[in-house]
């Protein structure tokens, strides 16, 4: 395990936050620039990896200090954490969707977000929520963390000391997820959009990331477009751009996939089941990122802090995020769509989640001791000791 915090994980976890809320904010122009756009994989394949580097990192150092019997128990008291404020997100969701639609006339923001089940279904839609099997539009990574998180404990004494057979227990999971179809149920007799039995996987893998981050990187004598495992994922990100930009512009004429192929990769099956061309996609791009930006005074830089910070503090900004995605659309909307309406709502949006990450950086300062000032008698003691 590493000694020393990578600032590297908070960088780029608050990078998926911002990532995340542009994509869920309908025709917003800023959406243009996200992961999505770039490739096959999107800001949910970065939460999920950063998630289960971020867990292992954590609760491994607490099951070598203290044991697996209190590691266990702080990641389940954290899924308990993580349960109440997804059905206090929830509810506060459709409240202000169900008044906000009362006063926006051009769309049914309520069938917009996925609340037409509750709609109809009130009763039985209350049950499911608590079960997690009702999980509007915007509400479906939460539950996701969620079930990954309560299956930690059974997986951390392998990540910790049989890497190997962690990630092959994994795989027997991931496998049949993805090609039988193995998932959960949902409300209406439908399954989880992000299949836990898949998106597993790449929670172990950055679980395994974070086990090796403590070892010290061997050096390399040969640059980087002389090594050939570089070399084979630069070439993979080549691929995927194509794809995307043909998915985008078909008149490009790539012929890797059609647009029918590319929408199920992106927002079907091949998201729900993570699909091997994703996955590939994403570790490819980690590989990448972390050749090209190791660790250094890079991510120190001012311009860096705002997303180190809300990083750090990732489960409020998100809950956050998750609030303003439907609020700026509501904006949207009531200013006609229009273009400077769009573009200022996506930045105060983002705005807002710094303000947020900064005020808890702040409190959590306060919370912290000031530093003792050392007695006369120390430090006629010190004085002595080196006089």
């Amino acid at each position: 395990m590493t000694s020393g915090r990578d600032l590297r994980i908070d960088f780029f976890r608050g990078l998926a936050l911002i990532f995340i809320l542009w994509d869920h904010i309908p025709h917003n122009p800023l959406g243009e620039v996200t992961l999505r756009n770039f490739g096959l994989a999107d800001a949910a394949e970065m939460f999920v990896f950063l998630a289960g580097f971020s867990a292992v990192l954590a609760y491994g150092k607490i099951a070598q200090r203290d044991g697996y019997t209190v590691a266990s128990a702080r990641i389940l008291r954290r899924c308990w954490t993580l349960y109440v404020v997804h059905i206090f997100l929830l509810v506060l969701l459709m409240g202000i969707m169900f008044f906000a639609n009362e006063h926006v006339e051009t769309r049914d923001l309520v069938q917009d977000m996925g609340l037409g089940y509750f709609v109809d279904n009130p009763q039985k839609a209350l049950v499911d929520e608590l079960l997690l099997r009702f999980k509007p539009n915007l509400m479906d990574p939460l539950p996701l963390y969620i079930a990954l998180l309560f299956g930690l404990p059974a997986l951390l004494p392998l990540l910790l000391r049989r890497p190997l057979l962690a990630l092959a227990v994994s795989l027997a999971l991931y496998l049949p997820a993805t090609f039988l179809g193995w998932n959960l149920s949902n409300e209406g007799g439908g399954t989880w959009y992000f299949n836990p039995f898949a998106w597993q996987l790449l929670f172990v893998i950055g679980g395994l990331a974070a086990r090796h981050s403590g070892q010290p990187a061997k050096p390399q004598s040969r640059p980087l477009l002389r090594q050939p495992l570089f070399v084979l994922c630069l070439g993979y990100l080549a691929v995927c751009l194509l794809m995307a930009l043909n998915w985008r512009w078909p008149a490009l004429g790539f012929g890797l996939l059609t647009g029918d192929e590319m929408a199920l990769m992106k927002f079907g099956p091949g998201k729900t089941n993570l699909s091997p061309l994703r996955l590939g996609h994403f570790l490819a791009l980690a590989y990448c990122s972390a050749c090209l930006l190791p660790r250094g005074p890079w991510v120190e830089q001012r311009l860096c802090q705002p997303l180190c910070s809300m990083g750090r503090h990732s489960l409020e900004v998100f809950c956050l995020g998750v609030l303003l995605a439907p609020l700026a659309d509501i904006g949207n909307a009531l200013c006609g769509d229009h273009p400077m309406a769009q573009h200022t709502t996506a930045l105060l949006a983002v705005a807002l989640m710094v303000a947020l990450a900064a005020w808890l950086d702040f409190y959590k300062r306060l919370g912290k001791a000031p530093p003792v000032a050392p007695s006369t008698g120390q430090m006629l003691t010190e004085l002595k000791a080196h006089g």
